[in-house]
């Protein structure tokens, strides 16, 4: 399964075209990506907690994760693309496809970055709710699904309001658009950015500097 997801990114890691998340004016920027060997030797986690402009920041900042790629996941529809999942018409989230170094990050840590950049008893992240932007963790074996279902009961105990996380068995991830990838780094002064997806990366970074790598920390 790696090798074939590794397959379909592989468009994704040249160039990557920019707009705002409505829509608008476009750019080229150009981003060095992990080559495909580089991503073979390491583990492939997925989540969903709203837009993931703002999630893919958030994992990119923590150590021994090696890449981040948007995309979709959760849903019924083949090749489902940004406008098709946010119409919701499709069943997807907005997903991230994280690879890491499970000798440096484990996947229970990645499970509480997950939980400790969000409100999980919210359908979906401010200012973003509904369909699309779910919390979702994807789990690929049962030792991920061990880790996710323990995570989701201790994290409940921190809520008087039921977490709505899911956990659901990882099926298929869907890469977004090349426009999509590595957004929130290439485009800091794009509105939404500024006022959403920066405000959420330091909140998260204000709360676990230890996992954040060097040259992430505020």
């Amino acid at each position: 399964m790696k090798n074939l997801l590794l397959a379909s990114l592989l468009p994704l890691l040249a160039f990557f075209q920019l707009r705002d998340c409505e829509g608008g004016n476009q750019q080229n920027s150009a981003y060095e990506a992990p080559s495909a060997d580089e991503l073979a030797k390491l583990e492939t986690a997925y989540f969903a907690s709203g837009c993931f402009w703002c999630v893919e920041a958030i994992y990119e900042s923590v150590k021994g994760v090696k890449e981040v790629v948007s995309g979709y996941s959760g849903g019924f529809k083949n090749n489902p693309t940004y406008e098709q999942v946010g119409r919701k018409t499709t069943g997807h989230a907005e997903t991230v496809a994280v690879y890491y170094d499970p000798t440096v990050v484990s996947f229970k840590t990645l499970v509480d970055v997950f939980y400790g950049s969000q409100d999980p008893t919210t359908y979906g992240q401010r200012p973003d709710f509904g369909e699309p932007y779910r919390s979702i963790i994807f789990y690929e074996n049962d030792k991920e699904k061990a880790i996710a279902e323990a995570a989701k009961e201790a994290v409940q105990k921190n809520y008087s309001k039921p977490v709505v996380t899911e956990i659901k068995k990882f099926e298929k991830f869907w890469p977004a658009e090349d426009y999509h990838q590595n957004y929130e780094k290439l485009n800091p002064n794009q509105p939404y950015v500024r006022s959403v997806s920066v405000p959420r990366l330091n909140r998260f970074k204000e709360k676990f500097p230890e996992l954040l790598k060097e040259g992430e920390k505020l």
